[in-house]
């Protein structure tokens, strides 16, 4: 979720809780506020026509008796409050003239009311008559036969709620829609100034981006705005990239300046390897025709001469490693230098059958097998015959170089785009934690491993060789059981590739480069 999005979502949340707390708080102050008036309305209405209620003695059956007459009923024909006398002591009830032509039967008293107001209490309650609701007020009437307070009847005021319901309906239907629209419209303006706001950091993503995809770190973020945060973030990224800009200069540089010297030491070196070789060999040569020449016993059986062929020897394999050093070194110079290398479509099949035939001339402890290179007949790869040529010769001489018993094998399987070489062995292994870094400049995996003689480049330049090539490496390996190395390389569109096609991913592997 953006930004601008989360700010607009906030200032609505926040905006709407804000709505919902003044409309709820409005409504029960005007409701409360409203219908206390109108209580108050309708008690004070009840009370003036209170006064013209006027106890009258009737005749019955049963004697005398106290009536209780309300006066002047035609002048309450009109208006929306209505009310009536109940004497309790007959049942008779005198209803004003709007309530006798409406037909409207106020409920009856019952015992728990007429309890109520015996204790000269007076009382509001809304009631339900013929599903209109309304407000009625009950207050007892006392006469005093004898001097001793009575309650004779009851005095019911009645007011008919639904006109002042309907204002509260309306009021609800307003606050709400008023709330909602004001949110929308609040919304609507909070992502426009948000857009607005917002814009100048779009403009730093952008120019961060264009810093980022290009390779001149001279270009800076232009902002014309305030000095406010998003100000002072630009000058920080502009601060930023200039001190990237001279660390990166000076790295290049001094990287430059070691690619530059690895390549030249490595050309200087090569000369005077060259020739110490030269003369090691020429040395070599004439010191077994002078022990064929001289007589017998004499050269051989003196011990300085045997101790200088012992010499001989020893320079001899040093010059030899350092030359491969140095050819290693000098491959990792063009690697780093960004060297292209020159393509052209290599046919699979030849090159595994002069490489199967080549590597059995190495030198070796253990069994070379050749397996299956079916897999590689009709297949092409774009690449360099001769950097795919020094690739797999570095994992087969590797193999050979670690593996005392047992066999290195060698053989070939595909996918559909794919075509896989696979270099096993029964050597030394590794432990998984080691795999990661095998193919790092000058590491060796083991300490066993510094037994045996070598660079620690070969790897490196194979992993190179590989990424040129566009292809993967997968790794296989246990301490003790042997390391299987697959390296896979895409196949050209027009090669052929006959046969069973294997599922990459099914292979089981302890890591893929």
């Amino acid at each position: 979720m953006s930004i601008r999005l989360r700010l607009t979502l906030w200032y609505s949340t926040i905006l709407g809780a804000t709505l919902l707390l003044f409309g709820v708080g409005l409504y029960i102050f005007l409701h409360y506020s409203y219908f206390s008036s109108l209580e108050e309305d309708l008690q004070s209405q009840a009370a003036s026509v209170e006064s013209r209620i006027q106890p009258r003695l009737a005749v019955t059956l049963n004697g005398l008796s106290v009536d209780l007459v309300l006066e002047g009923r035609d002048y309450l024909r009109s208006g929306n409050t209505f009310f009536q006398v109940v004497n309790l002591g007959n049942g008779r009830i005198s209803k004003s003239a709007n309530l006798e032509m409406s037909d409207v039967e106020l409920p009856k008293l019952d015992e728990k009311r007429v309890q109520r107001l015996a204790q000269k209490v007076s009382y509001f309650e809304t009631v339900k008559v013929d599903d209109m609701r309304f407000l009625v007020y009950s207050s007892p009437l006392f006469v005093a036969p004898g001097g001793v307070p009575q309650l004779a009847g009851v005095m019911q005021a009645a007011i008919f709620l639904e006109p002042h319901e309907r204002f509260f309906i309306m009021m609800r239907w307003i606050l709400a829609v008023t709330a909602l629209a004001t949110i929308i419209l609040a919304g609507t303006v909070g992502w426009f100034l948000a857009r607005k706001a917002l814009r100048p950091i779009d403009q730093v993503i952008a120019a961060a981006n264009q810093i980022e995809n290009g390779t001149d770190l001279e270009k800076r973020i232009e902002y014309h705005g305030p000095g406010d945060e998003i100000g002072r973030l630009t000058s920080t990224i502009n601060g930023m990239l200039g001190r990237i800009q001279g660390a990166y200069t000076e790295l290049e540089e001094a990287y430059r300046t070691q690619r530059r010297f690895v390549s030249d030491a490595s050309h200087e070196l090569r000369t005077p390897l060259t020739t110490i070789r030269g003369n090691v060999e020429l040395l070599e040569k004439m010191w077994k025709q002078a022990s064929l020449q001289a007589p017998a016993g004499s050269p051989e059986e003196d011990p300085k001469l045997a101790l200088s062929l012992e010499a001989m020897h020893d320079i001899a394999g040093e010059a030899e490693r350092m030359s491969r050093l140095v050819g290693d070194l000098l491959s990792l110079a063009r690697a780093d230098a960004g060297v292209q290398m020159a393509k052209s479509e290599v046919a699979m099949d030849s090159l595994m059958e002069e490489i199967a035939r080549k590597a059995q001339m190495l030198p070796r402890t253990v069994e070379w097998q050749v397996g299956d290179l079916t897999a590689a007949e009709g297949v092409q790869v774009f690449g360099n015959e001769d950097y795919l040529k020094q690739l797999l010769f570095i994992f087969i001489e590797n193999a050979f170089k670690y593996t005392d018993e047992g066999y290195v094998r060698l053989d070939t399987m595909k996918s559909a785009t794919q075509i896989g070489i696979r270099i096993s062995d029964t050597g030394i292994g590794m432990d998984k934690e080691e795999v990661p870094h095998i193919f790092e400049r000058f590491y060796r995996a083991d300490v066993s491993r510094g037994k045996k003689a070598g660079t620690g480049l070969g790897l490196s330049i194979a992993k190179w060789i590989i990424d040129e090539h566009h292809g993967s490496i997968e790794v296989k390996t246990r301490k003790g059981e042997g390391s299987t190395f697959v390296i896979w390389l895409p196949v050209s569109q027009g090669s052929r590739i006959p046969g069973t096609v294997i599922n990459v991913n099914s292979l089981s592997s302890e890591n893929r480069v």
